[in-house]
């Protein structure tokens, strides 16, 4: 399929208002049984005031809320209100860092300043409400009911010295705990890891000393370990210190140094590092034990690192080129007892945000559903499913889409893995519109049973999260 520049543009295009109504056009019928609140969050806007930014990390995080009683969708949005947003509501100046931008005027306007922290990765479930979360710095605790921004929290100075706390948390099902690691740069480079419990009280684990540390966005979870796949992304600190390039423009793909996987011992303990030729992934899916052996899956992606880092920063861009997102495979690596690692292709299918059912976390899954890459956006356009089991790869194509990451929803809390609803936000670009779309897990291929339309769209975003609550919000939007 052609890649359109104007598709892109499309679909990263900014969404300025906050809304709140009940979704008046669905096709299909909703599953009676399907009931909770979906989130999802991702950049709403790529603009400080009238002032374009140009990469996808750097816009403000807009949190859209779909509350599903089985009957009807009520949808409202809402941004994150960070010292960022805050700022862009008043003026066109760029006053703060991005992750792949700079303020004007050159290094000395950059050196010393860090990132702003625009919220705008992931949102998860916490202590009864809700964590807005970007990997750099503090998250922000969101009321569940109206998305009021309640503030940023450090967990009462448990964090590390930057405050660093990924977007990428993982559950243990067996206890309820939480766990997620930062990166600091400061003082000295380092892995922080913790252990947040049931009560939202964190716990400092393992904090991994690294020469080299690399940029790393996500973890995966065993019964016994925290594992990292850490390839050879790695900050070139001159660069950093002089503030002469952005954050990720800062980021050397150096492939002779190979990637590492470090498994942390969840009980404490010495971490394991095990050396592999060097791959660039992402996202992982899930992780388990198998016997004294650790495997994990994820996104192996088959591009340059140069091509990837440009790609993200064409947002609100005046030029002939067109995005597309690199070809990548889904893969399984065996890291055994004696430090060998087996690699597995499960898919060949590009696609990328992969998901599964939670519920089969720390344990061997078989069924991962990811979105699968195409379309005019040069983005996604489809849903995969991938049977571990049979080798099968069934999909649902949207078309003229950008689709976001697909989440599965078990039919009951005891259904069987697979029995139940993939959930993803959808963007119509003919209609430049977006969808809530609801599938049969068991069944991609006979596509929706319902699409919610939205009266508008949804700029192209990252990720999201579902709780069976059904939230309350009836407090009225603030006028912008």
């Amino acid at each position: 399929m052609t890649i359109s520049l104007a598709a892109y543009r499309a679909a990263t295009a900014p969404l300025l208002d906050e809304r709140d109504y009940t979704v008046d056009q669905i096709d299909g019928r909703l599953p009676r049984d399907l009931t909770g609140t979906l989130y999802r969050i991702g950049p709403g806007k790529h603009q400080v005031g009238k002032s374009l930014l140009h990469n996808v990390f750097d816009g403000d995080g807009m949190i859209s809320q779909f509350v599903l009683d089985g009957a009807t969708v009520r949808y409202r949005n809402r941004y994150v209100r960070t010292r960022h947003f805050e700022h862009g509501q008043h003026s066109d100046r760029i006053r703060y860092r991005g992750v792949g931008g700079q303020i004007p005027g050159g290094p000395l306007a950059n050196i010393g300043r860090l990132p702003a922290n625009v919220a705008n990765t992931n949102i998860v479930n916490y202590a009864g409400g809700l964590l807005a979360l970007w990997e750099l710095g503090n998250p922000h605790r969101i009321d569940p009911d109206s998305l009021d921004t309640l503030g940023p929290t450090d967990f009462g100075g448990r964090l590390g010295f930057l405050g660093a706390f990924s977007a990428h948390p993982k559950w243990d099902p067996a206890t309820g705990d939480m766990y997620n690691f930062g990166l600091d740069l400061l003082p000295t480079p380092r892995i922080r890891t913790y252990r947040i419990d049931r009560a939202g009280r964190l716990h400092r684990l393992a904090t991994i000393p690294l020469r080299d540390l690399p940029w790393n966005h996500d973890f995966a979870l065993t019964g016994d370990y925290m594992v990292f796949v850490l390839d050879p992304l790695l900050p070139d600190i001159r660069k950093i210190a002089l503030a002469s390039d952005s954050f990720i423009d800062s980021l050397e793909f150096k492939r002779a140094k190979g990637t590492r996987f470090v498994l942390v011992p969840k009980a404490g303990g010495r971490p394991r590092i095990v050396e592999h030729e060097a791959l660039l992934h992402v996202h992982v899916t899930n992780a388990y034990d198998d016997g004294e052996d650790v495997v994990v899956e994820l996104v192996r992606l088959d591009a340059e690192w140069d091509s990837f880092r440009t790609m993200t920063g064409m947002v609100n861009r005046d030029t002939p080129d067109t995005p597309q997102f690199p070809d990548s495979r889904l893969m399984r690596y065996r890291i055994t007892r004696g430090g060998t690692v087996i690699e597995h292709e499960l898919s060949d299918r590009a696609g990328e945000f992969p998901q599964y059912d939670w519920r089969r976390s720390t344990r061997a899954h078989r069924y991962s559903y990811l979105a699968g890459a195409g379309g005019p956006a040069g983005l996604f356009n489809a849903i995969l499913k991938v049977d571990h089991r049979t080798g099968a790869t069934t999909f649902c194509d949207l078309g003229a889409s950008s689709i976001g990451e697909p989440l599965f929803v078990p039919r009951t809390p005891d259904a069987d893995e697979d029995e139940g609803w993939l959930l993803a936000l959808n963007h119509d670009l003919t209609e430049n519109r977006s969808q809530l779309v609801v599938l049969d897990a068991r069944d991609l291929e006979s596509g929706p049973l319902a699409t919610a339309w939205l009266r508008h769209h949804i700029p192209w975003g990252f990720h999201g999260t579902f709780t069976r609550r059904l939230a309350r919000p009836e407090t009225p939007q603030p006028v912008l």
